[in-house]
């Protein structure tokens, strides 16, 4: 008899990245907790889900943003031994630049997409380093990467996903727990709604199924950060051999001479 596969906890299941995510693990025979502010979406999803593949759902209502909300959620990760997978994919971004969001705004992006997923990855990550096992999916993306975009906070969040991720797979990799960070780029999803913009009027927009498809191929050969939309991973990899080549040189006693009279 083969162990019966672990359960999927997936924020922001109730539409686009999240809901694929739920569809696709569904498919591979994974049971399922959907967290979600809109009950009625993921109802639905979860009847179809059960109807075409029988897996067993359980769905969680819950703002991330609201604290006992969050807690709630925490407590299920920590205590229900089923859940062997976390997809943090909950996240938001609000319309204009810096100048227009204030700080409210700033503050409600990074309470979505900074707090609830290191809150979540903090409640999970014991119990999987424990049991020597498990999986945490942070939903990044590449505009984390490049302020050029213009998207100040958002990027931000997106720039901390990305180095809790791969900080999290340097500390638990070796205590049998994968970490991947999922960069995607523009997406056809409802976040375009929060940020003010049409989709429509963007060019090189992936399809949410595609992108998905991409993150688990990521996820079968365990990549610690996988770029769908990328042609050539050489560059992510000279990225990264680049700043690791600069890592002997921080520690230094005087400020570089550039900097010296």
């Amino acid at each position: 008899m083969t162990d019966k596969l672990p359960a999927v906890l997936v924020t922001g299941a109730s539409t686009g990245i999240g809901a694929t995510y739920a569809e696709r693990f569904a498919r591979r025979g994974h049971d399922l907790v959907l967290v979600a502010r809109n009950v009625e979406r993921m109802e639905q999803l979860a009847t179809r889900l059960r109807r075409e593949t029988g897996v067993i759902i359980d769905i969680l209502r819950a703002d991330l943003t609201n604290a006992e909300d969050l807690a709630r959620i925490e407590a299920k990760l920590r205590d229900d031994a089923r859940i062997g997978v976390l997809v943090n994919n909950a996240g938001t971004t609000e319309p204009g630049g810096f100048l227009d969001q204030g700080a409210d705004g700033a503050s409600r992006v990074i309470d979505l997409n900074v707090v609830a997923p290191t809150r979540l990855a903090a409640a999970v990550a014991p119990r999987f380093a424990a049991e020597g096992k498990g999986a945490i999916v942070n939903i990044a993306s590449v505009v984390g990467l490049a302020p050029e975009f213009g998207m100040t906070t958002y990027g931000a969040t997106k720039a901390f996903v990305l180095f809790l991720s791969q900080g999290l797979q340097l500390e638990l990799g070796g205590k049998g727990v994968y970490v991947q960070a999922v960069l995607p780029a523009a997406t056809r999803t409802e976040i375009w709604g929060h940020a003010g913009r049409n989709v429509d009027d963007l060019q090189g927009v992936m399809d949410v199924g595609e992108l998905v498809d991409a993150a688990l191929v990521g996820f079968d050969r365990r990549e610690a950060v996988t770029i769908p939309p990328l042609p050539d991973d050489a560059q992510w990899h000279a990225h990264e051999a680049a700043r690791q080549a600069m890592l002997p040189n921080f520690a230094q006693e005087h400020a570089a001479a550039r900097y010296r009279g």
